[in-house]
């Protein structure tokens, strides 16, 4: 009896931190905030999975279109990340200098040389140029040795992607040619040069597409991509053949008709294979603000690729689970009001129009220190869950928070502008089983305002 009694409690503690774990979600379209205390800046990004670790890398809009650096940042489970350090940074004159263009980075191992080949998109400020840029590193995260840019075989190269044959391990480029369309190139061994074009979809009527991701999954490739309207999103398309080198089938859309992929842009699609070799795709998007680009967010939600068909849906959150190979919708979730919880400070009721009852708790920060405390908090279990905190602020410029949950150290959130009426900053949090979690929500200190928070949005379980 005392065994059964160890076994059962055994499984109960093992079930209880499943579900704790389960909550994790990503939340498309919020401001993340990354370790070291900002918005996640890895804009039209690729992924390199290695070793259990997924590597994001992407551009720092934080000035803008100009290019600043090329961001690398680490997670185990897709939700919370690390920065880890930028590869590429702005030098004093040249490709990577002042006012120049440098976007769409995606970098691959190369199973030959063991390097790691980094493109990017190269251009001059009137997007004039439309080369390729190269850069090589001896490690996915470390600092990478700048070679020069190209055109690839002589012709224009804009919005890019890159696609490593899983079953080949032969390296390609993906370009767009405004002069002539969208191209799949052949790279070298050792992918520091382009030997071949592979295949071109030719200018014609609507078929114009940018911004190309390439995967490969049951022997067919699934080419997705966007409709070329500058940072406005527009219906995203996609097209799959059994070859590379032809057969591609007409394009079509994935997501929901006039939804225009969800105010979303394709960046990369990436595969996520969980330890016993099941696996789903995942849609990384840009969600551009084109009048502030350092607070346009990410659109991550799961693909549905059967046979012919990519099919994707929109969540307001998503569990995945890359241990097993799975994903799961978003979670019931219980909400607090801002303005019903406690003030501190000069916080006080401010209006907002498209908050829950029209009103918000505003004020946080500044001068005297207002605050916010969410008292009650319930969850079914003691673990790690995401918690989307509602807000909608009354200017463009980004916003900080201290949270502290439970009586634990602070940590920052960011609130970047509104895409959303009202958006949503994502806290990961650690709480404890039953109603007596705690929230505060309060300044940096530093006399600065923090957002004007409508409510939390907390999963039950």
């Amino acid at each position: 009896m005392r065994f059964l009694r160890s076994t059962l409690l055994t499984l109960a503690v093992a079930l209880a931190a499943s579900s704790a774990e389960a909550s994790l979600q990503i939340v498309p379209g919020g401001s993340w905030t990354t370790s070291n205390g900002t918005h996640l800046q890895a804009h039209g990004p690729g992924v390199v999975f290695e070793g259990g670790t997924y590597y994001l890398i992407g551009e720092d809009k934080t000035q803008g279109t100009a290019f600043q650096n090329i961001n690398c940042y680490s997670s185990r489970d897709l939700v919370q990340w690390t920065y880890e350090g930028a590869l590429l940074s702005r030098t004093s004159s040249g490709d990577l200098g002042p006012n120049r263009v440098v976007e769409r980075p995606k970098v691959m191992r190369n199973p030959r040389t063991g390097k790691y080949v980094l493109f990017l998109h190269i251009d001059s400020s009137d997007y004039g140029e439309a080369e390729v840029g190269i850069a090589v590193g001896d490690s996915v995260c470390g600092r990478y040795e700048y070679r020069g840019s190209f055109r690839p075989l002589g012709r224009q190269s804009r919005d890019m992607g890159v696609f490593l044959d899983p079953d080949t391990q032969v390296g390609y480029l993906l370009t767009e040619d405004r002069e002539n369309g969208l191209r799949i190139l052949r790279l070298s061994d050792d992918f520091l040069q382009v030997e071949a074009d592979v295949f071109l979809w030719r200018l014609s009527g609507g078929d114009r597409v940018e911004s190309p991701a390439l995967v490969k999954t049951g022997g067919r490739y699934y080419m997705l991509g966007s409709r070329l309207t500058g940072w406005d999103p527009n219906d995203n398309v996609y097209t799959t053949s059994t070859r590379l080198d032809g057969g591609w089938s007409a394009w079509r859309g994935f997501a929901r008709a006039g939804s225009r992929t969800y105010d979303s842009q394709t960046s990369f699609v990436l595969p996520v294979v969980g330890n016993g070799g099941r696996a789903f795709f995942v849609y990384l998007g840009d969600r551009w603000v084109r009048t502030n680009l350092a607070a346009s967010t990410y659109v991550w939600l799961p693909l549905d690729i059967s046979g012919e068909t990519v099919s994707m849906s929109d969540y307001v959150s998503w569990v995945p689970d890359v241990a097993a190979g799975s994903w799961t919708g978003p979670p019931a979730e219980t909400q607090y009001e801002g303005e019903a919880a406690a003030y501190g400070g000069a916080a006080r009721d401010v209006s907002c129009g498209g908050c829950s009852g029209g009103r918000a708790a505003g004020y946080l920060g500044g001068p005297d220190g207002g605050s916010v405390t969410f008292r009650g908090v319930r969850s079914d279990v003691t673990g790690r869950t995401t918690i989307r905190v509602k807000y909608l602020n009354g200017d463009s410029a980004p916003r900080y928070a201290a949270v502290r949950v439970n009586g634990g150290a602070p940590q920052t959130l960011a609130f970047v502008q509104a895409t959303g009426n009202p958006s949503s900053s994502v806290l990961h949090a650690d709480l404890r089983a039953g109603g007596d979690n705690t929230i505060v929500i309060e300044g940096l200190g530093d006399g600065s305002w923090g957002p004007d928070v409508d409510r939390l949005m907390v999963p039950r379980s």
